[in-house]
């Protein structure tokens, strides 16, 4: 019988990264996978690394609430930091069972000044991708790490990697002792 997932989101982007991070971890395993829109309890944009894992947190438990009868949760949230008048972007990804936590963090990039000044004048990077690359959506597509690396990395392989170390503790679960992740963390807790 297939394993179920339930990806937090209905981006198409974050369903395959997913999807495919599962199945590389467990290439034996079937997964049926489904998807629901729950908040992330942050900002559209978060813009600390501790806002992002909050809002990642949140998505995979309000998922695990929403829909109680799956066997994984997964939550994933992209996010920037400012540093010294530069904007790095990356994303968290926890994954939830009925016994276990896991999560794990994209690389770290970059963004270009243009793409900083729109994000400090308050655009999700999405839109602010769009505008300086005169793009529609492309963060339901390749990103802005696709779209700076000229698709070398794009957002769904990006993201495939956080999913499958998030999943370490599933693979190995005679390391890891059994967690619980704790209640999804109100936007008041955030940084």
């Amino acid at each position: 019988m297939p394993k179920s997932i339930l990806i937090a989101s209905h981006n198409p982007v974050k369903i395959q990264a997913a999807l495919t991070g599962f199945q590389r971890m467990f290439p034996g395993v079937a997964f049926t996978v489904n998807s629901v829109t729950v908040p992330s309890l942050v900002s559209a944009q978060p813009k600390t690394e501790r806002e992002t894992l909050v809002g990642a947190t949140n998505r995979a438990k309000l998922a695990q609430k929403q829909m109680p009868a799956a066997d994984y949760w997964v939550g994933i949230e992209g996010g920037v930091q400012e540093a010294d008048g530069e904007i790095s972007a990356f994303a968290w990804v926890v994954v939830l069972s009925s016994n276990q936590a896991g999560k794990g963090r994209t690389g770290t990039f970059y963004l270009p000044d243009a793409v900083v000044r729109l994000i400090q004048q308050g655009k999700e990077l999405g839109e602010a991708d769009d505008i300086v690359f005169q793009r529609a959506n492309s963060k339901q597509e390749n990103g802005a790490v696709g779209l700076l690396t000229g698709n070398a990395i794009d957002r769904a392989g990006l993201y495939e990697q956080a999913v499958i170390l998030a999943l370490i503790p599933f693979k190995n679960p005679e390391l890891y002792p059994v967690k619980m992740a704790s209640a999804p963390l109100s936007a008041e807790n955030k940084l």
